[in-house]
């Protein structure tokens, strides 16, 4: 295993590929979002709202940046649910509401595609990158020769990539819930009379962040009805948000808002199941072994 010294001091070819790749992504996930709102015909208040969020997915990428350049193992699932939730995010602005896309739009988000899809390759299946990326982040450390800031492993059991991956997909369903309902609140100054039924919808997205981290933090220390508790949180953020995009924003919305949310509730519900046949599998070999 690659140590923190060496980490520091040597980076592979791959990992310096994949931080090229990763500003790129950035720098493309902005230049298609503007030209998607320089072409729209109808760009107005819920347009850019969306186009908002969609570029604000370029400060993500610079976070992953960081967490590359200092080898976390947490670069691998943020990369995944950045990757995927961007491909959504932007696909669902290509797309105007009659008429086809422009070409210059369209050229960009295949080249952005390639490049979201290039970087979860290089995440998943890159060796040099996978043995890069295992440090832990630094904590605070009281032992006799004093007070230090510094890396160390955690005392609980080595968390699977799939758990992370699981945890950073529950994390965004509230924003990819609260994106829909400003861009409902945009209606309600065009005389939409559906105001408690908005505030509602805010106070949800604000309750499932606070859930999705309670649960999320549990299962990454080995708790079974945490999981069961996310997978109820998943559920319930799908039951509210589809409906109400339909409602308030009509089958636009219902695929351009509730698409994002529907991709990350899959990724999570996903992880979990391969962490319950990675357990299955691991106690099947433990009974063969025993005598």
């Amino acid at each position: 295993m690659t140590t923190a010294a060496a980490t520091q001091v040597r980076r592979p070819s791959a990992v310096r590929t994949l931080v090229v790749l990763l500003y790129l992504t950035a720098a493309g996930c902005v230049a298609v979002e503007l030209i998607n709102l320089w072409y729209a015909p109808d760009a107005g208040y819920s347009l850019a709202v969306r186009t908002g969020w969609a570029t604000l997915r370029s400060l993500g990428f610079l976070v992953l940046i960081w967490h590359v350049h200092r080898g976390r193992a947490l670069a691998k699932p943020l990369g995944l649910i950045l990757a995927v939730t961007t491909v959504f995010a932007v696909g669902r602005l290509l797309v105007p509401r009659s008429g086809v896309p422009p070409l210059p739009g369209v050229l960009g988000f295949i080249l952005l595609a390639a490049l979201c899809g290039t970087v979860v390759w290089l995440l998943y299946r890159s060796r040099p990158v996978t043995e890069f990326l295992v440090r832990y982040p630094p904590r605070l450390v009281v032992d006799r020769q004093g007070i230090f800031w510094r890396e160390q492993a955690p005392r609980r059991k080595p968390v699977t990539g799939w758990l992370l991956t699981t945890r950073i997909a529950a994390l965004t369903y509230s924003p990819l819930m609260l994106v829909p309902a400003a861009v409902a609140l945009g209606r309600v100054f065009d005389g939409l009379t559906a105001l408690p039924l908005l505030l509602g919808w805010f106070a949800v997205g604000l309750a499932t962040s606070f859930a999705a981290s309670f649960y999320s933090f549990f299962l990454l220390r080995g708790r079974g009805w945490a999981a069961r508790g996310l997978v109820g949180v998943t559920l319930a953020a799908l039951a509210v948000d589809l409906p109400l995009c339909w409602a308030l924003l009509g089958a636009d919305g219902l695929i351009r808002d509730g698409g994002p949310l529907v991709a990350a509730a899959l990724t999570a519900l996903y992880g979990l199941w391969r962490v319950r046949r990675t357990i299955a599998a691991a106690e099947d070999r433990a009974d063969r072994v025993a005598p």
